[in-house]
C-alpha cells in the first residue's frame, strides 16, 4: 500500500529552497500542519521565512509566511 506523503519545503528570504532543516514526512495533511503550527519558531529561527506544503512533491496550498513577531 503506498501511502500519501506530506511534506514542508522551506525558502529563504531570497526565495532559495532550504536543504536545512529537514521537516518530517507526514501521512496525513492535518498531520503536517499541526507540526507547523507547532515547529514554525523553530524553523524562521533556522533561517525559513516560507513554507509551502507538498503533497507527494507538488505544492498542495499557498506558501506560508513564517515570521516571528
Amino acid at each position: 500500500m503506498i501511502r500519501p506523503q506530506w511534506e514542508w519545503a522551506l525558502d529563504d528570504a531570497e526565495g532559495r529552497r532550504l536543504s536545512e532543516p529537514v521537516t518530517p514526512v507526514f501521512t496525513a495533511q492535518y498531520d503536517a500542519e499541526q507540526w507547523l503550527g507547532e515547529h514554525w519558531r523553530e524553523m524562521a529561527a533556522a533561517g525559513a521565512v516560507q513554507a509551502s506544503l507538498l503533497h507527494d512533491g507538488t505544492q498542495a496550498a499557498p506558501g506560508v509566511e513564517l515570521r516571528i513577531p
